[in-house]
């Protein structure tokens, strides 16, 4: 059983980082996003502080973030990559099934990657994320390379502006128009 102290604060900065950035992108108007609250049961509760020490996931989690921009609806996934290799169990099924019910229904779908050695972002549209999953599905290796990587989806830091995402998604968006 996956516990609170096993896995519940990995990936804790970047998604911080995208909180903030997603507070300046609702105070400009830009959009409204939403983390998604992963349930738990808690199972020690320290009773002086009223803190929760240890608990356990309820369930599986769908996505980390949800909400819309401009009036496109928008869900996506953070992941931390510590290297320059990104092993495809990090996503899960009901993650890829959940995405593509979300896009069937007009919606757009994807997920954010932190390339920590080298301190770069990355968009990974739901389309792309699919070719490496197949691959894997197929006998094929079960994760990507940094080097496999569409170049024009890197972004970085802005001033004011942690994680500019919404640049990547214009792109993204742009492409499914054309």
């Amino acid at each position: 059983m996956a516990t609170w102290h096993s896995r519940g604060l990995r990936g804790s900065t970047f998604e911080d980082l995208i909180n903030r950035t997603n507070d300046i992108y609702e105070n400009s108007n830009l959009c409204l996003i939403q983390k998604v609250p992963t349930p738990i049961t808690p199972i020690n509760i320290d009773k002086d502080t009223r803190h929760i020490t240890l608990a356990y996931f309820d369930k599986k989690s769908t996505v980390d973030y949800i909400g819309v921009v401009q009036g496109i609806p928008v869900c996506f996934d953070a992941k931390e990559c510590h290297s320059d290799l990104f092993p495809l169990q990090n996503i899960h099924d009901h993650q890829i099934n959940f995405m593509q019910t979300f896009e069937k229904q007009q919606g757009m779908a994807f997920f954010l990657l932190y390339f920590t050695q080298r301190d770069e972002f990355y968009y990974l549209r739901l389309e792309e994320v699919m070719r490496y999953w197949k691959r894997g599905q197929e006998g094929g290796r079960k994760s990507f390379r940094y080097e496999e990587l569409d170049p024009d989806f890197f972004f970085h830091a802005k001033p004011g502006i942690f994680v500019p995402y919404l640049d990547p998604l214009q792109k993204d968006l742009s492409m499914r128009d054309a």
